[in-house]
């Protein structure tokens, strides 16, 4: 897992800080040109997204080191507050490009749900930490993670997705056209399942799971219908 991140920081994040989006080579930022050409905040928006979204891919991993958490508890909170100012930021700055992305409506929901997400589960993991509650904590970060990692299945299944229409259509394959089919299909394809095997793994070790309704919270009283 942290081999995957630190190869996709390095190879689909750090090209895009290299220079200017207008300047950058299109085949290692293949984004650029179409936010070169989005209003200015927006393109401040993708710069800070592909910064934000890195920090928390490459410290992500780290903090399911069980050994660092016993040994330095200290390096373990400070990595967890850069990691979760990194998915704030990142998280924040992909809901002003979500309007812009290059996959119309279907990638503004799909991208769109994935920023709240990842934003609101950070928020989570943050409040049970502070309130002394390490396993919901934990569950919270698993899932959080899960989301940050998305980053990497939206690699993994792109390519996978642009192979298979290649197997299918033979000569006939349309390399521009299967990778738009792809692209459309991993703004959702790329974290969904990932949510699905978080929680699967959260209540195989016993840690709590999603509820929709706080069972801390007080129970409504029936009205009275004297």
């Amino acid at each position: 897992m942290l081999l995957t991140s630190l190869t996709i920081v390095a190879y689909s994040a750090v090209p895009y800080l290299m220079g200017s989006l207008e300047q950058l080579d299109p085949d290692r930022a293949p984004l650029a040109a179409a936010y070169s050409q989005t209003p200015g905040v927006v393109q401040v928006a993708f710069l800070v997204h592909v910064v934000g979204a890195a920090v928390a891919l490459a410290v992500g991993p780290v903090q399911f080191w069980a050994a660092s958490r016993r040994r330095l508890p200290r390096l373990h909170r400070w990595l967890g507050r850069t990691y979760l100012v990194g998915v704030a930021v990142g998280g924040t700055a992909s809901l002003v490009m979500a309007p812009y992305n290059t996959a119309g409506m279907i990638g503004f929901l799909g991208f769109g749900t994935l920023g709240v997400l990842w934003v609101w589960t950070g928020w989570r993991a943050y409040r049970a930490i502070r309130a002394g509650d390490v396993r919901s904590h934990q569950a919270w970060m698993i899932r959080n993670f899960s989301l940050t990692f998305g980053a990497v299945m939206l690699r993994l299944w792109t390519g996978a997705l642009v192979a298979a229409q290649a197997f299918a259509a033979g000569d006939a394959f349309d390399l521009d056209a299967a990778f738009t089919n792809a692209y459309n299909a991993v703004t959702v394809l790329a974290w969904v399942p990932n949510l699905v095997v978080a929680e699967w793994m959260i209540r195989r070790r016993g840690l709590p799971g999603l509820r929709i309704v706080d069972p801390s919270a007080p129970a409504a009283q029936p009205a009275d219908r004297r």
